[in-house]
């Protein structure tokens, strides 16, 4: 994969662009803990948020790079 992607000619890391799509798979992943009643045996709700940001940002950009 490149190291930087051209878009409208701006240079972008390729990684930026791996976190937008880490963002939005969050976004689906934090709705369905919702909505199956995970967050009730979770301490620390946004720590629950952020920590799976952090393992689905680097899952991508473990199969990435």
């Amino acid at each position: 994969m490149p190291r930087e992607i051209a878009m409208f000619g701006i240079l972008m890391p390729s990684l930026l662009i791996v976190f937008f799509a880490s963002v939005l798979i969050n976004i689906g992943v934090d709705w369905l803990c919702g909505h199956f009643g995970v967050y009730q045996y979770v301490w620390h709700r946004s720590l629950f948020r952020l920590c799976t940001l952090v393992c689905i940002f680097g899952a991508l950009a473990f199969l990435l790079y």
